[in-house]
């Protein structure tokens, strides 16, 4: 255990979280984890099979029958590879929605841990720094405007030539916000150990930088 390294990285929606992530990961050669992507697969199985997910015995069956894994940048379904289809803006809002719940919560918490604890890794997400990797060496807290993750939502949707709306994006992301920084379980906040970083005015590459240079 004394040679894992464990980076934990928390922030809201669009902030980049995962694109840093993974350029860090690259740089020091280690595995990343995006937990943001198992509760996005997740929503998408409750929405294709359309189980209510309030129905806790519906949800247990559900979970237990479920295999969620990210590997090699790629997040798997019961074993098929569905990285392209959870970004879709509907399994934004059910992921949103699924990780309110107690039990999601703690069933994939206990997944994101098992991989913490396996190999060094550095994970992003919601609740990283305080409920999945408490004990993680490095622990970060990503954020920037709500203006500027809608604007960086924008060209990257036009970059794949699909129709978006600015307001309509940055009305999604203010509404991510309030329901992932409210719900009772988990919610979004920074903790008291992790560096606040503010990418705002910081392209990539002097993100990365002012990461790398909290990592020794």
């Amino acid at each position: 255990m004394d040679d894992i390294i464990r980076i934990a990285v928390d922030g809201p929606a669009g902030a980049g979280k995962s694109t840093v992530a993974k350029a860090i990961a690259a740089r020091l050669g280690i595995d990343y984890v995006d937990t943001g992507a198992m509760y996005r697969a997740l929503g998408l199985k409750i929405l294709c099979t359309g189980i209510d997910m309030h129905d806790p015995e519906e949800l247990d069956k559900l979970l237990k029958s479920t295999e969620v894994d990210y590997a090699k940048g790629h997040i798997f379904l019961d074993g098929t590879d569905v990285s392209g289809l959870i970004r879709l803006p509907a399994i934004s809002k059910m992921a949103s929605d699924c990780s309110a719940i107690a039990e999601v919560r703690t069933h994939l918490v206990r997944v994101q841990q098992a991989m913490g604890h396996r190999k060094s890794i550095i994970m992003d997400g919601r609740d990283i720094c305080f409920a999945v990797l408490p004990d993680a060496q490095y622990k970060f807290y990503l954020t920037a405007s709500s203006d500027v993750r809608a604007l960086r939502r924008v060209r990257e949707l036009e970059e794949k030539g699909e129709p978006c709306n600015f307001d309509e994006i940055k009305a999604s992301i203010e509404y991510r916000d309030y329901q992932d920084s409210h719900r009772e379980c988990s919610p979004l906040r920074k903790t008291e150990d992790a560096v606040l970083i503010d990418s705002s005015d910081m392209d990539l590459e002097e993100t990365v930088e002012c990461f790398l240079s909290y990592i020794k």
